[in-house]
């Protein structure tokens, strides 16, 4: 694909900058549209600001399952007055956080003990055979740059 068409198939898809992004891959060989769609899928794991219903959601979670202490917790913020939105930004801020240690996480697997210190980990591209063809390196560098409000997780 040509660096014309690369750049209408990132604005179709949302990217803020769809020049940088084909640019980037046309020119570097970095594999930019596989980890602009994995990053902007991540994105849709995470509670948009205008979205209420994960609230009602987990206060209606049953207190015995798995992560069910959320939903006495929310009940008690809400009850003490806590509201809604500011409760969403804490989830969004949290989630954002974690999405961005998980990419960070995949470059680098950080401090483990010397008996497995030659152990790695890394996120690819795969063919259709499953086949590793391109490694997606550098995600946390580009988290912020898919944040859907554009606002890279400022008020």
């Amino acid at each position: 694909m040509d660096e014309e068409a690369l750049t209408d198939l990132f604005a179709r898809l949302g990217a803020r900058d769809p020049e940088q992004w084909a640019r980037s891959e046309i020119l570097e060989g970095i594999p930019q549209l596989a980890r602009f769609l994995f990053l902007r899928q991540a994105w849709k794991l995470i509670v948009s600001e205008d979205d209420r219903t994960w609230i009602r959601d987990h206060v209606s979670t049953d207190r015995n399952a798995p992560g069910g202490a959320i939903s006495s917790a929310l009940a008690r913020l809400l009850a003490q007055g806590a509201s809604e939105s500011d409760l969403t930004t804490v989830v969004r801020v949290m989630q954002w956080q974690l999405l961005t240690g998980l990419c960070y996480l995949l470059d680098d697997p950080g401090n483990l003990e010397q008996e497995v210190s030659s152990i790695a980990w890394r996120l690819f591209e795969v063919d259709g055979n499953e086949q590793p063809i391109a490694v997606l390196g550098g995600l946390h560098e580009s988290v912020l740059d898919t944040d859907p409000t554009r606002r890279g997780m400022q008020a």
